[in-house]
Formats: C-alpha cells, sequence, structure tokens
C-alpha cells in the first residue's frame, strides 16, 4: 500500500484497537508501524495482537512493522493507612524504607537505590510533578524533604528524580522477561525505556541478540547530557516528550526535541516523536489546533515518525485519530517551506563511498525528471542512508529479507517490498523497474536511479549507482551483463 507522504504513522495497540478490522482499519488509514506496550495487557493479549499483524501483512502482501515498549523501571512510592493525604507547602515529609503504610509525615518509598543516590538538596516529583519535594538531608534508608509544591498525593503514585543519576539498570527482571518474549514472538523493534547511559542500549542489545533493533527511549535528562553516546549504540530515537516535561522544565522540551531529531537524522537513525500529540482525541473526533500544530513541527523537523498512544489505544475515535495524522503529514508536506526547512537542515557528510554514493542519488533525482530512487540492500543500512539526505522523490527499499522490510517501515519516505535474491546486477535493475512501475512511482518511459552494492549479498557494499530505464527492453538492450 502506497502512502502520499514520507513521516511514518506509529499507533499503539490497546482495548480499543483489539481486533482484525479495527487494526486492519488503522493500517488502511495510515498506520505504518504498530506499538505493542508491555507496560498493560498480558502476554497472551500481546500475542493475540502480533498475530493479527502478521494476518493483516499476509492479507495485503506489505510488510508490517511491531515495535515493543518496555515498561522499564517503576519508582513509586508505598501506600497510605488512609488511602491519600494531603500535603501542604513548606511542610516536612519523610520518606523511608518502612513498610508501614504512610500518613501524612512519611510514606515508604520502597527503593534502597534512590537513597543511596541522593543529595541535600535534590529534587523529588510525585505523581508526574503535582508534588515537588526537595531533599533537607537523607541517609541510605530515608529522605528528610521540604514540600515545595503540595497536594493530594495517595497509593503508589510514581517517583521521578531529575537530579540524581540513579544506580539503576534501564530493565527490571519484568523488562527481561517481556524482552525474552517480544524476540521469541517476532517483533522488529524494541524501545527501551529508563535509558540513562550507553550501557543500558549495550546490555539489552546482548539480550536481543540481534532478534530485534533497539530503539532507545530519550525521557531523563541524564539520557539528554548523554545523548550523542546513547545516540551511537542505538538503532533508533524515541523523544519521550510525556517524561521529559516532568523532569526538565517544560519550555526545555521543544528545543531539545529539535535537536534530537536532528542528531538522529545525521546519524541517519530512525527517530520517533511521541507522547501527547493528539491527546484530546481520546475523547473528542476533532483535535485542537494546537496538537495538529504540534504534528506538523515534528514533521517539519524532519522526523522519521509521530506516534499515537492513548488516541489510538485506549481511546473512543482510534480510526480518526490516525486519519487525522495522515492527513496532517500530507498537508505539510505539500508545503513549499517544508522542502526548504528540510534541505536548509540537511547535514552534508561524505566520509565514505557509501555516503557519497546515496548524495549522488539524491542530486541526480533533485536535476533530472527521476522518478524514484530504488535501493537493494541486506540490513537496511544503504537505505537508511538515502533516507538521511531525505530526496523529493520516493526510496523504494528492495530486499529480500522480510525481516530488514518490516525494520525499514520505521524509516522516512521508504515504500519496503521483498524481493527474491538478485545475484547479477542486470537483475537487480529489471527487478527494480518492475516494482516503480507495479506500485505506481513511474511509468514505463519514465527513469529511476538504483543503487546497490557489488557483490550482490554482501552485507556494507553499496558502491554502486545506476540511472535506468522503466522499460524492459531498454534495460535488455542496453544494460551491461
Amino acid at each position: 500500500m502506497r502512502r502520499l507522504r514520507n513521516v511514518k504513522i506509529v499507533a499503539t495497540l490497546g482495548p480499543a484497537s483489539n481486533d482484525y478490522a479495527t487494526i486492519r482499519a488503522l493500517f488502511e488509514a495510515g498506520a505504518d508501524v504498530f506499538r505493542l506496550n508491555m507496560s498493560h495487557g498480558t502476554h497472551d493479549e500481546l500475542r493475540a495482537r502480533h498475530a493479527i499483524l502478521r494476518q493483516i501483512e499476509a492479507d495485503t502482501g506489505s510488510p508490517v512493522c511491531i515495535l515493543a515498549d518496555l515498561q522499564g523501571p517503576k519508582l513509586r512510592v508505598g501506600t497510605f493507612a488512609s488511602g491519600s493525604v494531603e500535603l501542604e507547602d513548606r511542610a516536612m515529609f519523610r520518606l523511608d524504607l518502612d513498610p508501614t503504610p504512610g500518613n501524612g509525615q512519611r510514606v515508604n518509598l520502597p527503593h534502597p537505590e534512590i537513597f543511596a543516590a541522593l543529595e541535600p538538596g535534590a529534587t523529588l516529583l510525585v505523581n508526574d510533578g503535582k508534588i515537588r519535594l526537595q531533599v533537607k538531608d537523607c541517609g541510605p534508608d530515608y529522605a528528610n524533604c521540604i514540600v515545595t509544591v503540595g497536594g493530594t498525593i495517595s497509593n503508589r503514585k510514581g517517583v521521578n528524580v531529575p537530579d540524581v543519576l540513579l544506580p539503576l539498570a534501564a530493565l527490571s527482571e519484568k523488562d527481561r522477561r517481556d524482552l525474552e518474549f517480544a524476540c521469541e514472538l517476532g517483533v522488529d523493534w524494541l524501545a527501551l525505556s529508563f535509558v540513562q547511559r550507553p550501557e543500558d542500549v549495550e546490555e539489552a542489545r546482548k539480550l536481543a541478540r540481534g532478534r530485534a533493533a533497539i530503539l532507545s527511549k530519550i525521557e531523563k535528562p541524564s539520557a539528554v547530557k548523554s545523548f550523542d553516546a546513547i545516540l551511537a549504540v542505538s538503532d533508533g530515537i524515541m523523544v519521550a516528550r510525556g517524561d521529559l516535561g516532568v523532569e526538565l522544565p517544560v519550555q526545555a522540551v521543544p528545543p531539545i526535541q529539535k535537536r534530537l531529531v536532528r542528531g538522529a537524522r545525521a546519524a541517519a537513525k530512525p527517530v520517533i516523536v511521541a507522547t501527547q500529540m493528539l491527546e484530546s482525541m481520546i475523547d473528542s473526533p476533532m483535535p485542537t489546533r494546537a496538537e495538529i500544530s504540534d504534528v506538523a513541527t515534528a514533521i517539519y523537523e524532519g522526523a522519521d515518525a509521530v506516534m499515537l498512544s492513548a488516541e489510538s489505544a485506549a481511546g473512543s475515535y482510534p480510526i480518526e485519530a490516525v486519519t487525522t495524522m495522515n492527513n496532517t503529514a500530507i498537508s505539510v508536506e505539500s508545503d513549499p517551506t517544508y522542502r526548504d526547512i528540510i534541505e536548509a537542515s540537511r547535514t552534508a557528510k561524505r566520509a565514505s563511498v557509501p555516503d557519497a554514493i546515496v548524495a549522488a542519488a539524491r542530486e541526480i533525482a533533485e536535476t533530472t525528471p527521476i522518478k524514484a530512487i530504488c535501493c537493494f540492500t541486506q540490513t537496511g543500512n544503504t537505505v537508511s542512508l538515502v533516507a538521511r539526505e531525505r530526496p523529493r522523490v520516493p526510496i523504494l527499499a528492495l530486499t529480500p529479507l522480510v525481516e530488514t522490510a518490516r525494520r525499514l517501515k520505521l524509516t522516512w519516505g521508504t515504500h519496503c517490498v521483498v524481493t527474491e535474491p538478485q545475484e547479477r546486477f542486470k537483475g537487480a535493475v529489471i527487478c527494480a523497474a518492475r516494482a516503480a512501475l507495479s506500485y505506481g512511482f513511474a511509468q514505463e518511459d519514465e527513469q529511476i536511479v538504483v543503487v546497490a552494492g557489488v557483490p550482490f549479498n554482501v552485507r556494507g557494499t553499496t558502491n554502486i549507482l545506476r540511472i535506468a530505464p522503466c522499460d524492459e527492453r531498454l534495460i535488455y538492450s542496453g544494460d551491461p551483463e
């Protein structure tokens, strides 16, 4: 199914999108990638959704990309004897390891690793930052805090510690079980929560053993500080603005988003902008103007994908949310200003032969009447490099590996096609011409650019570029073997 836009749409599945008919409708409305949220649902429920997605893939003949989002460690306070208490501004409140139900003076925080890392002056945020505590003094099993922003605190509310690099692994025991389950199931991407350092990503990669690509969620200040190192060991990035907006001043999030998107693009790695993009559509069939502007901003910045969370997982209008995002993307990409911004933000990188080949492909497509850039790839690296250029023409990603085609569905501008393995370049050119004609990217009297590596089926050998006609008779008569 050909999309009329380059940016991809990620739709989260959940109770509102839990059957074949709804998920198929989401796909037809424009969803390119489907997110399985490991924080919600049993393994049996997730397995059923995975099976539906693979059935849709078989029924439509189009690769479907599946992203499993790991929960990460959850830091929460304990319980209160009365269920909740009211904290007054400037009052003292104690967090400790005592499991006794809490009251207006104290509550259990069953995370000794937090106390081990705290220092006087550190900030703790409870319930998504609605309550703010500042540490006055602390020890290995307690923290006496001043309430700087009061309010109601109730059982098992979440805790954020923005000022401190916590001695916590990004993978809890639940995450390890979920990771193995997701890899055995056959997902294409793993989204890693609570990333603080590159070592967190490397640990997940070892456990995945190449069965899924690793996407790091940037949601903590420590991850922002270590972004370059985290990006270097990740296959992709998610700008998780929800937690970023809790742990950092909200006005800091937009410039961080822009920097992360540009950094990922320069590294030729896909980047998703996520969280509350069309939040009002959980309950309303129409979004706000500000939400549409938010989606548009991410697209203008050159993000590979924009994501729906509760809107498609638990909302009343999941299909309308995908349709709205799809229509917004088409409108933005039709704006001449969009191309101006995308091309002005292109990073010139000419460090290798593949870099030079893909840059030449883009320049040829911009200066001659080329209809598409067709890339033969094993790992997807060639396609990622072409996508970094953000060409004006479509990118056809041709691969004999369905796993590669699925993963590339997250990458900007790609139309993924699973082909027969090719042994000779002429066969590859013919295959590319047939695909361009079949999917409506070109007519028989038009031309395409073909990018590949010789010898074929060897990873990392992008070294050849050919301008080819779509008329097979001309290929046979004019191209060398």
